[in-house]
């Protein structure tokens, strides 16, 4: 969307200025596909950028991340969160998704959506 290749921090925040310069309110930038311990989500409201960090977690089972990010800050939203309130709980959301996958398949496995029911 940007024409930015992210590769790190600096970048990420050169791709939210550009998608932000086509005039969406609010712009996230997700950050696992990038290497390191810890995973930076980048939010920018046009003005300022606010970074949601969580542990990467060893596993291949991560299809699905990015619509399960987005539908649980739709959610959030939706009960009334502000926009910041709703990123910082889809990424906790999606963290812990992560953190405690299933195993299924051969392949890139899915997220553990009930987690939180366990």
């Amino acid at each position: 969307l940007s024409g930015v290749k992210v590769t790190d921090a600096a970048s990420a925040r050169r791709a939210a200025r550009a998608i932000s310069a086509l005039g969406p309110k609010y712009v996230l930038v997700k950050g696992g596909h990038l290497q390191g311990p810890i995973c930076e989500d980048l939010l920018f409201d046009g003005k300022s950028f606010k970074v949601f960090r969580s542990p990467r977690v060893d596993t291949k089972n991560t299809h699905g991340t990015g619509c399960t990010l987005s539908a649980a800050i739709a959610a959030n939203l939706a009960l009334g969160a502000d926009p910041r309130e709703a990123v910082k709980e889809g990424v906790a959301y999606v963290a812990g998704a992560i953190k405690h996958t299933l195993p299924l398949g051969g392949g890139h496995g899915p997220l553990n959506h009930c987690w939180r029911m366990e």
